[in-house]
Parts: C-alpha cells; structure tokens; sequence
C-alpha cells in the first residue's frame, strides 16, 4: 500500500495536473485581429494625408510656374513696346501664326511634293554666290519643249526663298509647264543691287540652258510675286537700258522673254517708303535694303520709265502682265495701276488684272494658284 501511495504521488491524475500559463506568441488569431485591423487603418491614413500633401504641393508648384509665366509675358510684351513694337503688331503676329497653323495640313503636302518628288530638281546652281540656285519642276510624262517660267518670290526683301513657288510650281507643271524658281541674296546678305544681279544670272541660265531640261528657250516667261515682282521689273527695266544704250546681249536679251507677269508689286519706291514704315518694314531699315534715299530711284521701274532718255528701251519690253488685289493692304493696287499708266504713256504692250475684294495674300493663294490648275488665267498667255 505504501509503495502504490507514493507512486501516485509521484504521478498525479491528468485533471490535477497545473496547466503552464500561455505566451503571447501562442495568442489565437481571433484574439489578433483587432490589432491587425487597426495597423491597416493607420497605415490608409498615413497613405491619404502623403497624397494630401503631394497635391498641395503640385498645386502650388503649378500656380509658382503660372505666375512666372504671366510675368515673364508681361515683361516680354512691355519691352516690344520700348522697341517700337505694339499690340497691334503683336495681334497681327499672333494671327499669323494662327492662320499658318490652320493651312499646315496642306503645307505639308507641298512639303512633302517638294522633297520627295522626281518631278523637282532642287538647288540647280546657276551663278557663284551662295544663294545662286534654283529649283526645277518639270512635267511628267510629256513629250516636245514645254513652255517655261522663271519665277522670282516674294519675302520683303528679307525672306524670299526659292521654295515658297513650291505649290505654284506644282500647280503649273501639272499643266504641262517647266517653272524654274529662282533664289536671291536677301538682306542683310545683299542688298537690292545684289538682288538685280542674281535674278539676272538666273534668267540667263534659264534662257541658255533650259532645253536641257525640256523647256523651250523660244517660249520663257518671268513671273514675279510682292518683292519678286519689284524685283523682276527693275531687272527687266534695267536690262532694257543696257541693251539700248551698249547693245550688250552676251547674257541674254529682253527679247527672249515673251511676257512678264508682275503679281501685287510696288513699281515706285518713293511712294511706298511712309507705307511700309508704318507697315512695320521700317524707314531705316528699308532705306538700308534699298542702299539708301538716293537709290530709290533708280531702283524704281516706275521712275526709270518716265525717264525720257530711256523712251526707246521701253519699245525692247515684252507685254507686261499686272495682277493686283484691292484690298491689298501690304502693297497698294495704286502702285500697279500707275505703273500701267506710265507703261502706256510710253507705247508699251501692258494690261492690269484687278480683283475685287482681294488682299496681298487672297491673290496669290486663292486666285493665282487655283487658275494654275484650271487654267483660266494662263490658257491665253502661255502658248
């Protein structure tokens, strides 16, 4: 008895056995979900007040930029104005940028045609300057000469460019003629005498080289736009001369030229001096284009006609073409409408094309192009 006492003792019954107290990593989940729950709350709220302030300062970073922005547009438009440069140009600008960005679905289909097709040989050379190129657009798919244009830009003496007769080369060459468009030294590169010379060497490269290209060298036309047109008639004129009075036609002869078409141009430099000024090509600058006060003159069509030691270089002339919008306010029709007069006072062979209602820019887009593709204007001329 006493040994199975003690060994019960030893072993005491399973109920009476003490339970050893829990840890806490033994803890149920259920009693550890309200602190998971809790850390899941803190941590969206941290999430949302970060947000908070990253979109505080987004805003503000944004309103920094605006204002900076504001205030480097006021600067800006206040010093155009200390340069001479008002609202009113700055409007006129800014409507051009608008109306440029409105035709660039079609600029870029010029583009495209001018880069990319065979029908265009750009940058022919003709001269030794830097700017002595012209460009070639030829028709495609014909056979025999094909009438030809020399075509000089317009740009106010500034900007011209031989690829701004890009759609107008397009256009007539879909017609079935060889339009050669001339480039020229710009101011400040060259002044209106460089500007003579150049477009001189290019109508005699095109009088004595464009059968090469398929043209024919007994049917040339010079076509002149704006300042390309003041341009083509100062070397018509003056070439003219020349040939009267020293019989030089080593290069080539006014009587190679069938026609001159002179497009919204100013013939009479004097008259337009106080226009332009107030245009925004201002005096000084333009006098500095024109080589100054004391060459308006000579580089005015206009004037060298009137002169009457120059009666019998006026009879060399070819007919003389003149379009012009009335509502033109870059270059006024007056300026093609007393040139006609002066041009008939002296017997020559001259007509005037007035549109209604049309501006410097209407004319040559709008009416000048589209009679290229229908053939309108030039059916009776190019033959």
């Amino acid at each position: 008895m006493e040994a199975e006492f003690r060994a019960r003792a030893a072993c005491p019954p399973a109920k009476e056995r003490e339970t050893p107290p829990s840890s806490p990593a033994a803890a149920s989940p259920a009693e550890d979900a309200p602190l998971l729950l809790g850390d899941g709350v803190v941590r969206r709220r941290a999430m949302r007040e970060r947000f908070a302030e990253r979109s505080v300062s987004f805003r503000r970073d944004v309103g920094h930029a605006a204002a900076e922005t504001f205030l480097l547009t006021r600067l800006t438009f206040t010093l155009l104005r200390y340069l001479g440069i008002g609202y009113k140009w700055i409007r006129q600008f800014l409507a051009l940028c608008c109306y440029a960005l409105l035709l660039m679905p079609g600029f870029i289909q010029v583009l495209y045609y001018y880069f990319f097709s065979s029908q265009v040989l750009r940058s022919v050379v003709y001269g030794e300057q830097p700017r002595n190129r012209l460009d070639l657009y030829i028709p495609a798919g014909s056979t025999g000469l094909k009438p030809v244009v020399a075509f000089v830009t317009g740009g106010a003496w500034t900007i011209g460019y031989k690829g701004w007769g890009a759609l107008l080369g397009r256009r007539l060459a879909e017609r079935g003629i060889l339009v050669a468009c001339l480039d020229y030294r710009n101011f400040p590169q060259g002044t209106i005498g460089d500007m003579v010379e150049d477009v001189s060497q290019g109508i005699s490269f095109v009088c004595n080289n464009i059968a090469r290209y398929g043209g024919d060298p007994e049917r040339i036309y010079l076509v002149g736009q704006s300042a390309g047109a003041h341009i083509a008639a100062c070397t018509l004129v003056k070439r003219a001369i020349k040939e009267c009075g020293e019989g030089d036609t080593s290069n080539w002869s006014v009587g190679q030229l069938k026609a001159f078409f002179g497009i919204s141009g100013g013939y009479n430099l004097l008259n337009l001096v106080d226009h332009f000024h107030k245009r925004g090509l201002y005096r000084s600058l333009f006098l500095s284009i024109m080589e100054g006060e004391e060459s308006l003159r000579k580089f005015s069509p206009q004037v060298l006609v009137k002169d009457v030691a120059v009666r019998s270089a006026v009879s060399l002339l070819p007919h003389i073409i003149l379009f012009h919008g009335t509502s033109d306010c870059s270059i006024p029709h007056a300026e093609s409408e007393a040139f006609l007069d002066t041009l008939q006072q002296r017997g020559a062979k001259v007509d005037l094309f007035l549109y209604q209602g049309k501006t410097h820019t209407d004319l040559f887009l709008q009416v000048i192009i589209v009679s290229c593709g229908t053939g309108t204007i030039w059916k009776d001329f190019f033959v």
